[in-house]
């Protein structure tokens, strides 16, 4: 009998004991408890299937562009734009459906939720949100759009994507820069032809101070107005001037053309800078030279090869 009473006296201990405990947790299992009640786990599955259909969607509606794009390359910044639309309608629309679907909403589940989010955005996504917010300003202000040859923060390329979160960047290298849309808020971005195909390049020639000016004048502008990637519904500027820097005297000319597409600004550069200094040395006509006190002129019928800068 002893036994059995230190037995049964050890067990009221015990229970005593793990009261405080059980009500303490039990206020977190209610809480769980009521967050799994508002689960529509039926509508779990679907949820996952409409994520995956709304991935395969917009994976579906980027190759048709890009196809497009390739076929009807003067549509290619239209078709840019109406994909950028599409993927954002179709985020948000996937986004209220999955809430929808997977939640049982009632007054509830909109107070946790609210206080929910209200704690996430304070200290976990307020960047998140400030992006969110920013890229629907780029949207509607249009600074660039999909398509535009911007400069930004050092970075020089195509705007590839305009999200919810970043856009997304191409340089000329072929490296994609991913920038936060709150940077665009605060810093100065630059674009070379704000939604349109054609865009303006400058390239600068230099040629000694004695040299034939007007003719050299005559090959860059002719240069440029038969290269196949000119843009000839707009003009074709050629300026002349004398420029002075340490001590060397020379004539610059620079010319002020529109590219066709903005695509091909490096390829139209280096176009017309082949036939401009293909003709100088036809022409004889010399770059700028730097005379230093202990230095010789160069001697008569010197053919020093032509430079642009």
């Amino acid at each position: 009998m002893t036994t059995v009473w230190r037995l049964v006296l050890l067990a009221a201990v015990s229970t005593s004991l793990a009261a405080p405990a059980f009500a303490q947790a039990a206020p977190e299992l209610d809480a769980v408890g009521q967050l799994a009640n508002t689960i529509r786990w039926g509508g779990v599955l679907t949820s996952a299937l409409l994520i995956a259909g709304a991935w395969m969607i917009m994976r579906l509606v980027s190759g048709f562009v890009a196809g497009f794009s390739a076929q009807f390359s003067t549509r290619r910044l239209t078709l840019k734009k109406i994909e950028t639309i599409l993927q954002f309608v179709i985020f948000v629309v996937t986004t209220i459906l999955v809430i929808t679907l997977s939640f049982e909403i009632d007054q509830t589940v909109l107070a946790v939720m609210g206080g929910s989010v209200a704690v996430a955005v304070g200290f976990a996504v307020k960047d998140l949100v400030a992006s969110f917010i920013a890229g629907i300003i780029i949207l509607l202000d249009r600074p660039f759009q999909v398509g535009d040859r911007i400069e930004f923060g050092g970075f020089y390329g195509d705007i590839t994507a305009i999200g919810l979160r970043s856009v997304r960047l191409q340089t000329l290298d072929d490296n994609t820069v991913t920038i936060p849309n709150s940077k665009f808020l605060s810093d100065i971005s630059s674009s070379g032809n704000f939604g349109e195909l054609d865009m303006q390049v400058v390239m600068d020639f230099h040629i000694a101070a004695d040299q034939d000016f007007d003719r050299a004048r005559n090959i860059v502008r002719e240069a440029a107005l038969s290269s196949r990637y000119v843009f000839l519904s707009k003009p074709v500027v050629i300026l002349v001037n004398q420029t002075f820097s340490d001590g060397l005297a020379a004539i610059r000319i620079r010319l002020k053309a529109y590219v066709l597409d903005a695509k091909y600004e490096k390829v139209f550069d280096t176009d017309v800078n082949l036939r401009v200094l293909r003709a100088f040395r036809d022409a004889g006509i010399l770059p700028p030279v730097l005379f230093r006190p202990n230095m010789s002129p160069p001697a008569a019928g010197d053919q020093r090869p032509p430079v642009s800068a």
